[in-house]
């Protein structure tokens, strides 16, 4: 391939005391938060679904499902145009939105989006953990007078979850992924960073392999967390155990 490849471009000046490697780092920055704010989101909205799915009551596991059906089947990008152009207009304190910052409003809206999109994944993992525990445990709690929730709290989540740390993984991983997406409405994350070098510099190849190395170093990271966390929550005797 005749292509003159200059890497030292990341060192060039950018901006005023700024290099193109400093966007690349700021990219870096804001898709690790969005990531990382989107998952808190994601976790605590889909632990909650993912235990409605199971109760008894058919009115809430119904809702819990309406809520899978919504958020799986319509496309992350028409999400995020809806919570971008459309939330602050139907929302509570819609004005206070759209007088915030134009980044925090981008940001807002992608964490809100991404949040609830991962949520709905979250619940049917969440849905399968309980699911696939032995009915036992559950007749095990309410006999030993617990309430259903005392039961959900401390005999299946805590098995549960351990059950689905390699879902939820992967869940993990997607969401810092899926965060490309806010590129879209002009948040300057990784993949927008990597465009605006390639516009300036006229460099694509250099800075795309930047961007893949940057998103494989936040995978690299994710899986050492997550193969820690599972290695410490493994129970003697259980599924995934050695």
């Amino acid at each position: 391939m005749n292509y003159n490849w200059h890497w030292g471009v990341f060192l060039e000046q950018a901006a005023q005391n700024e290099t193109y490697l400093d966007w690349m780092i700021s990219g870096l920055k804001v898709t690790i938060a969005l990531g990382l704010t989107s998952w808190v989101i994601a976790l605590a909205i889909g632990s909650v679904l993912g235990v409605l799915r199971t109760v008894p009551n058919k009115w809430l596991s119904g809702l819990a499902a309406a809520y899978v059906e919504v958020f799986r089947n319509i496309p992350l990008l028409v999400q995020l145009f809806i919570w971008y152009f459309v939330g602050p207009e139907l929302l509570p304190g819609g004005e206070a939105i759209k007088q915030m910052n134009p980044f925090a409003q981008q940001f807002l809206a992608a964490m809100l989006c991404l949040g609830t999109f991962t949520a709905a994944r979250v619940c049917e993992q969440v849905r399968s953990g309980i699911n696939s525990l032995p009915r036992g445990q559950t007749n095990a709690g309410l006999a030993m007078g617990f309430t259903l929730s005392q039961t959900y709290r401390f005999v299946l989540l805590p098995m549960a979850f351990r059950v689905i740390v390699p879902p939820l993984t992967s869940e993990f991983l997607n969401i810092f992924k899926n965060s490309a997406v806010a590129s879209t409405i002009g948040l300057l994350e990784l993949a927008a960073q990597g465009r605006q070098l390639v516009d300036y510099t006229a460099r694509p190849y250099e800075s795309f392999i930047a961007v893949t190395l940057m998103y494989a170093l936040i995978n690299i990271v994710v899986m050492l967390v997550m193969r820690w966390v599972e290695a410490r929550s493994r129970v003697p005797g259980f599924i995934g155990s050695k």
